[in-house]
């Protein structure tokens, strides 16, 4: 498989954290995660899902092994390269990839709204960040994230022609979960085609949260919808995960008017 194909997840990987043998890892060591390189030997034994480059499946092992590669490419840590990168160059003051389960104060806090628990259950610092590490365990803000995908879509972290190579989408490939209006994969980003317009971002989720995030084409306006509990399509209340994008789609469209 190619480094294109990690990218834009038609690798055909199987998707560790799906794994029974991770679930029983991470629930066994909540607060300390693994080493990095760990992550991806839950589904080393199994069978790719498919040929890779044949079909589009969106999997986190896609990300850990990207993570990885970067660090067998540069011989730093990859939370090193995202400082150097990433970070330092967009100004990101408040954003970091950390292994444990702490957060800075002040944060947003997370809950597991099960309407049989009252009061619902405090998911903030329930899992070290390192089970997910370069597949959702960067920790931000709201602003952060506006300022990195703003720089991100917009082109200052890279040239031209590797923003033209990133926008090479697979129809219908969704982000996970979906994001608002027509989904579409490019290289590690999103295309969404709404009602109101197209940006580009990505949309992300992990117990207690669920986050979204996109840019206009030109990087000049952007959008950051957070939402205190993990929602998916297919869990939760009914209609909830609607509701949200119906309102990550008005957002979008508040974005693109200048609202």
């Amino acid at each position: 498989m190619t480094l294109r194909q990690l990218l834009n997840h038609t690798s055909g990987l199987p998707d560790f954290s799906q794994d029974q043998g991770f679930r029983e890892a991470l629930f066994a060591s909540l607060k300390k995660a693994p080493p990095p390189e760990k992550l991806l030997t839950y589904v080393e034994d199994e069978d790719l899902l498919f040929d890779p480059g044949s079909k589009y499946h969106y999997s986190n092992s896609d990300n850990i092994a990207v993570a990885l590669m970067v660090e067998a490419a540069t011989e730093e840590t990859y939370e090193g390269q995202l400082q150097k990168q990433v970070y330092g160059p967009l100004g990101l003051a408040k954003t970091s990839l950390p292994a444990g389960p702490n957060l800075r104060v002040p944060y947003i806090h997370g809950y597991d709204n099960d309407p049989s628990q009252q009061p619902p259950e405090d998911y903030t610092e329930l899992v070290a960040a390192g089970w997910s590490w370069a597949s959702g365990g960067i920790v931000s803000t709201p602003a952060d994230l506006s300022d990195f995908i703003r720089g991100y879509v917009g082109g200052r972290l890279f040239d031209q022609q590797t923003r033209a190579q990133q926008r090479r989408v697979i129809e219908g490939g969704g982000s996970e979960p979906p994001g608002p209006g027509k989904n579409s994969a490019g290289l590690a980003v999103f295309r969404y085609e709404t009602r109101c317009g197209t940006v580009w971002g990505h949309t992300g989720n992990t117990p207690g949260y669920t986050q979204f995030m996109a840019a206009s084409p030109d990087g000049n306006r952007s959008v950051v919808v957070s939402v205190n509990e993990q929602l998916t399509p297919n869990a939760g209340a009914p209609g909830v995960f609607d509701a949200l994008r119906r309102a990550e789609g008005r957002a979008v469209c508040a974005a693109l008017a200048g609202g």
